[in-house]
């Protein structure tokens, strides 16, 4: 055997000898390889040439980012990107109190508001009287237990019952118009 450069090629005993690589060989690695790079400098440059046009953002016929998306779909992503999952679904409860709590409940106490500060997580309920605030209080473990449930682990810790509010208070029957209040003394 002759190998590269007119040189016998030598053979090792127990091996089998690997022919250098020949000409022709050699041309289709280099070819190869030339392909390669022409390859990375043609991407390369439309990169380039994308990002001279706006970035490379084109209309086609596969989806992508900036189709129009249904409008619940579209809801849901604004909610996720802004992180509104919580405040979102403590409004759902709200939009479904009768269902959670029950329709006697909801007749005669409504939800006011969710501080989502992660320290109280606190929904404000109030009472049409306090014989319901009572009885809301005495609930209030179970509906927390159940609101969890319903919305994710440690959503509501707490929920605080507010009686009814009553009418103005008034100091006497017999107000002078511009007076002040009880402390309205003459001179």
């Amino acid at each position: 055997m002759v190998g590269a450069g007119g040189e016998p090629a030598r053979e090792h005993p127990g091996k089998k000898s690997v022919p250098e690589p020949s000409g022709v060989d050699l041309a289709r690695v280099a070819l190869r390889a030339a392909k390669e790079q022409a390859r990375a400098r043609g991407a390369a440059a439309q990169q380039r040439k994308q990002a001279r046009r706006g970035g490379g953002l084109r209309s086609g016929a596969r989806a992508d980012g900036r189709d129009p998306l249904p409008l619940g779909a579209a809801i849901n992503r604004l909610i996720t990107e802004r992180g509104w999952e919580t405040p979102a679904a403590v409004g759902g409860v709200m939009g479904r109190w009768p269902q959670i709590v029950g329709e006697d409940l909801a007749k005669h106490c409504v939800p006011l508001r969710y501080d989502e500060e992660p320290d109280e997580r606190v929904l404000t309920v109030q009472c049409d009287s306090t014989a319901w605030a009572t009885q809301l209080r005495l609930l209030a473990p179970q509906l927390v237990a159940r609101l969890n449930a319903d919305l994710g682990h440690g959503t509501v810790r707490m929920i605080k019952v507010l009686g009814p509010g009553g009418p103005q208070r008034r100091f006497g029957p017999l107000r002078a118009p511009g007076s002040t209040g009880p402390g309205d003394t003459y001179g």
